[in-house]
């Protein structure tokens, strides 16, 4: 008798209530009838979670934006993170930098746990967010610049398979601790775990080298291989070095570093959307930076509003980016990126929206498009990362990678709002993912195919990458004849 009906939510309203209270006054009173006003406390549901932000904080009702603002602001400091963390890496080294993000993200998902209100709480998630950039995107780096290029995909593809196991251990910590502050604390304190890393992880020898230390790049790929069993003659090893102009530690000289500068401030990100053909490529990149992001972020905070159990939706979502990664090993460097992404992409939109179309009924098909979608989305973001560095040319390379990382953070920012619709419309969120994923993919045709290709090193090349001349035919067709001699 004192709660109102809510015709949208098709339901008693959980945010207002009667006025009334049933005493004489009360009758006796001139006040409009079935007036309701808002709730001032609330009565939560502890059966799945014991405890949780949204609980304590109460960000229900009008406060109910608060809830992803967290989430929002941790993509917002991955953002700057990429750029504070990535720059510091270049400045001062993989390795310590590494490690000052390790410390950080410890110290505030520490201080999150202790948070006693939200506003704390959110600035810590910010920091957080920052700091895993740090942590994850060098630590990526390191792998790259410690293998050889033909292991580059399989070094890459393995950080991403312990990304995944990460996440899937959030789910199986999340069951058994159902106190959100105990489980902030778990999921921050392994980070001390890895500061032994300091005694094992050397420097970057790629690093050391571009910044003129020579001799120490020298002694790491030594102890390198010797761990690995494999003989360098040292006269090969200085050669290499010899040809950078440090084989004695020596700085580059002079002349190096002035035209390393002009080549700088001669390639911007201007020139990208100063040409057509390079316009047209950077603009799809960025798009597919962006969907890809915002529709994997989306994905993976989407669980609790499939149906079902939570617990068990966030796993599997964790789960099938295993499948998708190890397709890429398979796959990327035999079929083709192009096809790859746009392949995804496609199959990944197209599982989405067909979830719209889905009885409610019928909940166990819903989560099995929605885990599709997962699993090839994993698989296209995968890929993007690989394809979009041979696009750009290499003067400006560093330059295009940073704006689609932006591209895509932006996307993860806003993937959080998109979820609110789904209080409107379920299947909303899935819907707009899909028909984004569809367009990515798409347009993705427009992009020339890189695999065994030569790379653009300059403007001009990357104007021209991807444009088949006439002649390119009579060229192909000589060249097979020449090897089939």
């Amino acid at each position: 008798m004192t709660i109102p009906w809510d015709s949208k939510a098709n339901s008693w309203s959980s945010c207002t209530r009667l006025d009334a209270n049933f005493t004489p006054e009360y009758f006796n009173s001139s006040i409009t009838a079935n007036k309701s006003v808002k709730c001032e406390k609330w009565i939560y549901d502890t059966s799945v979670y014991k405890s949780s932000a949204v609980t304590e904080f109460n960000l229900v009702c009008d406060d109910a934006h608060f809830r992803v603002m967290a989430d929002s602001l941790f993509m917002v400091g991955a953002l700057l993170g990429s750029i504070i963390f990535g720059d510091m890496s270049d400045r001062f080294g993989r390795r310590p930098i590494f490690f000052l993000s390790l410390v950080l993200q410890v110290v505030f998902g520490l201080l999150a746990a202790a948070a006693t209100e939200y506003y704390t709480f959110m600035l810590c998630r910010l920091v957080i967010g920052s700091t895993t950039s740090g942590v994850f995107l060098v630590a990526y780096v390191i792998a790259m610049e410690m293998v050889g290029p033909t292991k580059r995909l399989y070094a890459g593809v393995v950080c991403q398979f312990f990304f995944t196991t990460g996440y899937i251990l959030t789910a199986a910590f999340a069951y058994f601790i159902k106190d959100w502050r105990i489980l902030q604390v778990a999921l921050s304190a392994p980070g001390i775990v890895f500061l032994c890393y300091w005694w094992f992880v050397p420097e970057s020898a790629r690093w050391l080298i571009t910044k003129g230390r020579g001799v120490e790049a020298k002694e790491i790929l030594l102890k390198a291989a010797k761990e690995n069993k494999v003989t360098i003659p040292e006269d090969i090893l200085d050669n290499l070095l010899t040809k950078t102009g440090m084989a004695n530690g020596d700085l580059p000289s002079e002349q190096g570093a002035r035209e390393k500068k002009t080549r700088a401030r001669k390639a911007t990100l201007f020139h990208l959307f100063h040409y057509p053909n390079l316009r047209k490529r950077t603009l799809v990149i960025l798009f597919s930076w962006f969907v890809n992001s915002g529709t994997y972020y989306g994905l993976s905070w989407n669980t609790s509003n499939l149906g079902g159990n939570d617990y068990i939706n966030f796993l599997l979502a964790g789960a099938v980016e295993y499948p998708g990664y190890a397709f890429l090993l398979l796959t990327l460097n035999r079929w083709g990126r192009k096809a790859v992404l746009c392949g995804c992409m496609i199959v990944g939109g197209v599982a989405l929206l067909l979830t719209s179309v889905v009885p409610s009924d019928m909940n166990w098909l819903i989560i099995t498009l929605a885990m599709i979608g997962k699993m090839v989305i994993t698989s296209s973001y995968g890929t993007v990362y690989v394809f979009s560095a041979e696009q750009f040319p290499t003067v400006v390379r560093n330059i295009g990678i940073g704006a689609a990382s932006t591209s895509a953070r932006i996307g993860g920012i806003l993937a959080p709002y998109t979820l609110l619709l789904g209080d409107q419309w379920r299947p909303l969120p899935l819907l707009i993912y899909g028909a984004l994923a569809l367009c990515g993919g798409l347009l993705s045709l427009l992009l020339p195919e890189t695999l065994n290709k030569k790379l653009p090193d300059t403007i001009e090349e990357g104007e021209m990458f991807g444009i088949k001349h006439k002649d390119d035919d009579a060229l192909d067709g000589n060249m097979d004849d020449v090897f089939k001699n």
